[in-house]
């Protein structure tokens, strides 16, 4: 991936025949909430089918690898425990590292990541009174006031302090709600102290994922541009953004080069399709997709022609990527993206 990724990339091969290894997000791409997100199911069995090996890439800490498979099973979506990595993992590999072996971590989180402890050989405590050697906040559902209160306790005594991520907000069913990023602020203002944080976008959750799949050409499929394509930019990987999460058009317009996907598509069957081609249409700044042409104008993003929202789009981002450079576009997208039906 480029520093500077002025347009996204077209791919004359479907994705699933591209790429060996799909690096899927869960929340917002595969499932929300309880439930499958649509054509999800569909298509990741095809592209299963066809030989891509899929692994589960999620910073939600709080159910252990094998809950998830088993969810994803009962989706439609026939997974392994070993398929899934999760942020859990790769902060219980970070203390680790750091905490000599059979140490106790007072857990702010589920099981998944009190599982991810024990697996590096930790031992998970649930008091600041139980002489810990490290404090460590996954989300959880469960977690309250009282949790929150023996983090803060423990840090403010000087105890190291890790965060398995620090996504501010998780989607489920209902809507939106508040992640374990919330819940880090919560000790943060408390201490005045910084965590030690693995998730992604960080370099210690890319190195569990290689560690644990060994791909080889993987592609980065998620719905964040902060977690999902920032830490397929940090680790020099492709991604594909898919908009089925918290992404909107108009923040992917927005993005600065760091949150700039390879390739954009509405959702999972994305990866059974080949990307179009997004090309200079000739004028200064403009640029063609299928049947669309997009271009800066005074203040504003314009679009030209008909055809597919998803290639309008494309062609939209390379128009504002393009103006944007190393920054953020600040044009007006409003009145293209709602000809697309995208506003």
């Amino acid at each position: 991936m480029t520093t500077h990724r002025i347009v996204p990339d077209g791919s004359e091969r479907p994705l699933d025949q591209a790429y060996d290894t799909a690096l899927l997000d869960l929340d917002g791409v595969v499932y929300a909430g309880g439930d499958a997100i649509a054509h999800a199911v569909d298509s990741l069995g095809a592209a299963r089918g066809h030989g891509m090996h899929l692994a589960y890439v999620t910073n939600n800490a709080a159910r252990t690898p094998q809950a998830v498979a088993e969810h994803l099973t009962r989706l439609g979506v026939p997974a392994e425990a070993s398929e899934v990595i999760t942020s859990a993992q790769a902060v219980a590999r970070l203390i680790a590292d750091q905490v000599p072996s059979g140490a106790r971590v007072l857990t702010i989180g589920g099981e998944g990541l009190a599982e991810a402890l024990r697996e590096r050989g930790l031992r998970p405590v649930d008091s600041a009174d139980d002489d810990p050697a490290a404090v460590v906040q996954g989300y959880s559902p469960k977690v309250g006031w009282e949790q929150l209160a023996e983090a803060a306790y423990a840090v403010n005594r000087g105890v190291p302090w890790f965060a398995s991520n620090t996504d501010l907000t998780i989607p489920t069913a209902r809507g939106t709600a508040p992640g374990n990023g919330a819940l880090v602020e919560v000790v943060r203002i408390a201490t005045g102290a910084t965590p030690q944080i693995a998730g992604k976008p960080l370099p210690p959750m890319h190195r569990e994922t290689v560690i644990r799949t060994g791909a080889e050409r993987p592609l980065v499929v998620g719905d964040r541009l902060d977690t999902d394509i920032e830490g397929a930019h940090a680790g020099g990987v492709d991604s594909l953004l898919v908009l089925t999460g918290v992404t909107t058009p108009a923040q992917l317009l927005a993005a600065p080069p760091r949150h700039r996907p390879t390739y954009v598509d509405a959702d999972l069957r994305g990866l059974l399709a080949p990307q179009p081609e997004v090309a200079a249409a000739g004028g200064e700044g403009a640029y063609r997709c299928g049947g669309w042409t997009a271009l800066a104008g005074d203040g504003e993003l314009l679009l030209d022609g008909q055809g597919g929202p998803m290639d309008g789009l494309r062609a939209l981002c390379a128009a504002a990527w393009t103006t944007a450079g190393g920054g953020s576009c600040t044009l007006d997208a409003e009145k293209a993206l709602a000809r697309l039906g995208l506003s």
